[in-house]
């Protein structure tokens, strides 16, 4: 391994932020070795010079692959959907736990970016949240000599994304459903001032052992008004706010998880998952964060919407 170019690890390198955040780190000067449930969901990653270990979080031998030699481990891989504790805790907390014993049994042990979740901050809302805040404790609680830092991203939106993605282009086609109080508020943040902020806690010297937060760097983020309000100036139409009956999210919350659990499949819409939504208060301050690494968003919601007009617009709902 080169000192000129580091071996950086990443898990969860197929999805949204992995496959931006593998694309950064190479075009930063790292060389960067994935771990990938299939090699035919990595191919793109492959063809882009990423070595793939294949593997995943549950397997202590692709585990070891993935860290052996690495500088930096960047942990993204996790699940979001799910429809009990237990089908978050095994990826969230179970395969955190399993990454961190294999960083720490190495040597010298690399550091180790975890990159978890603003709902960390609220367990009580949703298990996913709670899984996401465990998996937290089980880093810190950690007694051997291991760098690491804590990123807890807000919503995160940009190319590739689908979650956000659906709210975006409902606007494009003049409707913004609320599926809580108007008033709440949510900061957001493009996948690529994500990614930069995490290639900026390897430049530095000591992770620290901290955690930070990070945004777009709007001031007390965004209401949903407001949101519907950048939107009608990039696509220069009337957006209309629509609150979603309460009654009716929350029958279809309930329908989905009963149906996820007759047919076995990972539901997004639960009422764990409602708890979230209606929370109203997402909002993040990143002063501590450039402080300690020189880091400032630099992706605008405007401008990021402007990036997408082709996606939101590209077939009706």
């Amino acid at each position: 391994m080169s000192s000129a170019t580091p071996w950086v690890a990443v898990t969860g390198a197929t999805g949204f932020i992995g496959r931006t955040l593998c694309a950064h780190l190479q075009a930063n000067g790292y060389s960067v070795r994935a771990l990938v449930r299939n090699a035919e969901a990595a191919t793109g990653l492959a063809a882009s010079g990423v070595t793939l270990i294949i593997g995943d979080l549950s397997r202590e031998d692709s585990l070891r692959a993935l860290v052996d030699d690495a500088a930096a481990v960047i942990h993204l891989a996790g699940a979001v959907r799910g429809n009990s504790p237990e089908s978050f805790d095994r990826t969230n907390v179970d395969g955190t736990q399993r990454l961190i014993d294999t960083v720490t049994r190495s040597a010298p042990p690399p550091k180790l970016v975890h990159i978890s979740s603003l709902a960390a901050r609220e367990p009580q809302l949703s298990w996913y949240a709670r899984s996401k805040h465990t998996a937290e404790r089980r880093l810190r609680a950690t007694t051997e000599n291991l760098d690491w830092v804590i990123i807890r991203p807000p919503a995160v939106y940009g190319p590739g994304d689908k979650e956000m993605l659906a709210v975006f282009r409902s606007m494009a086609h003049g409707v913004l459903p609320i599926p809580g109080d108007p008033d709440s508020r949510v900061s957001l943040i493009h996948v690529d001032d994500l990614v930069e902020g995490i290639i900026a806690c390897l430049r530095l010297p000591e992770l620290g052992c901290r955690t930070f937060c990070l945004d777009d760097g709007t001031p007390d983020g965004y209401g949903w008004l407001d949101m519907a309000a950048v939107a009608e100036a990039v696509w220069g139409r009337k957006i209309h706010a629509i609150r979603i009956p309460r009654p009716l999210l929350n029958a279809l919350a309930y329908a989905n998880l009963g149906l996820s659990r007759l047919l076995g499949y990972a539901p997004m819409l639960t009422p764990s998952k409602l708890r979230e939504l209606r929370h109203p208060d997402w909002v993040v301050d990143n002063q501590a964060f450039t402080e300690a690494t020189g880091w400032r968003p630099q992706v605008k919601l405007r401008f990021g919407l402007e990036q997408l007009s082709p996606l939101v617009r590209e077939r009706p709902l």
